[in-house]
């Protein structure tokens, strides 16, 4: 059997390291971008420290800033109306991942016009051509996108949110400035380093997993665990941690896949509009408790990589006492613990629970879920 590992062509890190965007462009002979953001990157400033670079080089580009937090296939298909139009030959996309996602939808499009549908795209599509040329620059340190073969898109008139998984959609160029994500609210900052601590320890777990992918997610979640709490109180060295931990974190999972803390999330996106990193935040001690039973012996390298002591404990506790230490983090985070404080509601459970054994992640989980499963954690957590 043969593993695969995807990355991206070049990254840059460091605080100011968007300073390379203009030299990367005029190399590359780009000529005119699509410059995909939202609207808050641009009211509080964000977006513009990159489009200043652009203006100040006479670079052009035109501006898409209609993204979502969970983004819609209405927002591909403004978007990519608004690529073809000014004849865009790449996308530079500024934000989280909501933002790249959404451009790596467009990006795929523009190249393989036959899923202009958008929901085609669904799942593992089977696209011909590289997307349009995508620069990433994350402004939040959680989603990876700026390294990953996914993205997700909300089908709204399905009410589900569609994992897309596309080796052709991968940015060609990643800028992970931390100094763009320095001004992220704390509570955004809480959520999003929660939603890259669950990437690295469902991509830990996962049948997918192989030894390359293990060490990507055990030193993610060693670095997020020492340094979440420091980023969301403004500590720069501990912000810069973050921004290299959620990108080790991605290629990780986007070579490993996830599992169903991801497949509940989703549906609480789609039904909800809970922004991805809270749902994820808010379900990962719960499946991590009830995937224990499958792969506790896991456990106690997790606990290592958190630098908790483990020294003596079985399998059974090891389980407990990693639980113990995320629960309190997310809580110590202020993160929500029941859905039902995100305007969930039971009626809506058996729904819930069909679509995310259906999702895409659920196949990756190391313990076989069913819909009982489901239905029984979704009341859990409500």
């Amino acid at each position: 059997m043969a593993n695969r590992v995807v990355l991206n062509e070049t990254s840059y890190f460091g605080w100011g390291a968007r300073d390379v965007l203009v030299s990367e462009i005029e190399k590359r002979k780009y000529k005119k971008a699509l410059f995909v953001t939202d609207k808050t990157l641009l009211e509080v400033g964000v977006a513009d420290k990159v489009i200043s670079l652009l203006d100040k080089n006479n670079l052009t580009y035109e501006m898409f800033d209609e993204i979502k937090p969970n983004p819609t296939v209405t927002n591909v298909k403004k978007g990519l109306r608004e690529c073809k139009k000014h004849h865009c030959d790449y996308i530079i996309a500024v934000g989280g991942g909501s933002v790249i996602d959404t451009a790596k939808a467009i990006a795929v499009i523009m190249t393989n016009p036959e899923f202009k549908d958008v929901v085609s795209l669904t799942g593992v599509a089977n696209t011909k051509n590289r997307a349009l040329p995508i620069i990433a620059l994350p402004t939040t340190a959680g989603s990876a996108a700026e390294v990953t073969i996914n993205y997700v898109i909300t089908d709204e008139a399905a009410v589900v949110k569609m994992v897309c998984v596309d080796p052709n959609d991968i940015p060609v160029l990643s800028i992970v400035d931390a100094e763009l994500m320095a001004d992220m609210p704390a509570s955004t900052m809480a959520a999003t380093g929660m939603d890259a601590l669950t990437h690295a320890m469902e991509g830990y777990l996962t049948r997918g997993h192989w030894e390359m992918t293990d060490m990507f997610c055990l030193r993610a979640m060693g670095l997020i665990y020492k340094n979440l709490e420091k980023a969301v109180n403004k500590d720069k060295n501990a912000i810069e941690q973050m921004a290299l931990a959620q990108y080790i974190a991605g290629m990780g999972f986007s070579n490993c896949g996830l599992g169903i803390v991801h497949s509940m999330a989703h549906q609480l996106g789609a039904m909800y509009d809970v922004p991805h990193g809270v749902a994820n935040a808010l379900l990962l001690p719960y499946i991590l408790e009830w995937n224990g039973v499958a792969c506790s012996a896991k456990y106690i390298e997790m606990g290592k990589a958190l630098g908790l002591e483990m020294e003596g404990l079985d399998s059974k506790d090891a389980v407990a006492e990693v639980v113990r230490a995320v629960r309190s983090l997310a809580n110590r985070l202020n993160i929500p613990e029941h859905i039902r404080d995100l305007g969930g509601k039971e009626k809506d459970v058996p729904v819930l629970a069909k679509k995310a054994l259906n999702d895409p992640c659920t196949a990756g989980n190391p313990r076989e879920a069913s819909l009982e499963d489901f239905t029984e954690l979704f009341r859990k957590a409500m």
